[in-house]
């Protein structure tokens, strides 16, 4: 079949929504304590991510699902240069809000915004577009590495004096994806991770607490009521759902015993009530997504729909594994959000965006998919 439009790839829409009621389900169970002791409502944060996540996400997937994702072509360059200024934004006083020792959020009113949630996307638009215009001369240091490191040089620095490096790290991953697919040399590749790899240990070097999220990961067992408390509750909750689970509603350590348990380790509060069987499951519905949206990439009519389509799918499944990879000790503790399924108004309006957007790009593919 030619490309033109055609039936949208319905397969990926059922998975995401089956991972967003997932979601859903998991966080009205993981948030009812935490929501009682900070708002007095059990189902405060829940009704808060349906409101102000799931409506408005919904409302702005059924947008980019209709809307001709060439259309982000024209917009690519402004949208990212008004998130950089966001980016800026969580620093002013009055409007940046801190919560931990780190500046993410700006408020508007009762709720917040995380512009790095919405940085994700807008990067990926803007390296798509970037790539797929300069595809002949990307070889060429001077249209392909220069801008790509001159952008995500200031990208990376604006996000580390926040600081958020689980962020970073999955934004670097992503581009580094989409500068591979738009074709650059081998040797312009091995420039960047060289380099990144330096500046990984810089990071570590010049702030204790990354060093100790390190050592920690090493020797889980090290000062347990400390720099390890974190990761000991989360390795305590998945060992004791086991197979089958403690039960729905029936977590011990979302008792104010697992630090943020409604966002990076909500995977945890799944693995403890619903057990070995329903977290591979989750596990399983995010590689099913990773299948559907590189075959969405794979038929791309053009360049800039094959990389947009495989910088989303990237990002999103990546992150959740990164997630769920620190959730399990397989890598450091890193502080990132579990797509579609932690809480978080602006990580889930923006991913639901970016879903609406694949879904375009698979109405246009050369053939169904």
């Amino acid at each position: 079949m030619k490309a033109g439009f055609h039936k949208p790839d319905y397969t990926l829409i059922i998975i995401a929504a089956i991972i967003v009621a997932y979601g859903l389900i998991m966080l009205s169970s993981a948030s009812n304590v935490v929501s009682f002791e900070k708002f007095g409502d059990s189902n405060y944060l829940l009704k808060h991510q349906l409101l102000y996540g799931l409506g408005l996400g919904l409302l702005i997937f059924l947008v980019t699902a209709k809307l001709d994702y060439h259309v982000w072509r024209k917009f690519a360059f402004p949208l990212l240069g008004l998130n950089i200024l966001l980016l800026l934004a969580v620093f002013l006083p009055g409007i940046g809000y801190e919560y931990g020792g780190a500046r993410r959020w700006i408020s508007f009113g009762p709720t917040l915004l995380q512009p790095t949630e919405v940085l994700k996307l807008t990067f990926i638009l803007y390296l798509s577009t970037l790539f797929a215009k300069n595809r002949e001369g990307i070889k060429d240091p001077a249209y392909g590495l220069v801008p790509f490191l001159i952008i995500s040089g200031v990208i990376v620095f604006l996000i580390m004096l926040q600081p958020d490096m689980g962020t970073m790290v999955v934004i670097a991953l992503v581009g580094l994806i989409i500068f591979f697919l738009a074709g650059a040399p081998w040797k312009h590749l091995a420039w960047l991770v060289a380099g990144a790899a330096g500046l990984f240990f810089l990071l570590i070097k010049i702030a204790p607490y990354r060093a100790a999220r390190l050592t920690v990961f090493l020797n889980p067992a090290l000062d347990p009521q400390g720099v390890g408390y974190h990761i000991n509750q989360a390795l305590l909750a998945i060992g004791s759902g086991g197979i089958f689970g403690l039960g729905y509603g029936h977590s011990r350590q979302k008792f104010l015993y697992l630090p943020e348990v409604t966002g990076d380790s909500i995977f945890a509060v799944i693995a403890e009530e619903l057990g070995l069987i329903f977290s591979v499951a989750l596990v399983l519905l995010f590689l099913a997504v990773l299948y559907r949206g590189y075959r969405i990439a794979k038929a791309a009519p053009d360049t800039y729909g094959r990389l947009l389509a495989a910088g989303i799918v990237s990002w999103l499944v990546l992150q959740a594994f990164i997630n769920i990879a620190a959730m399990v000790t397989l890598i450091p503790l890193t502080g990132i959000p579990l797509p579609f399924v932690s809480y978080g108004s602006s990580a889930l309006v923006t991913s639901l965006a970016a879903i609406g957007i694949l879904i375009n790009i698979s109405k246009q593919t050369k053939e169904r998919v």
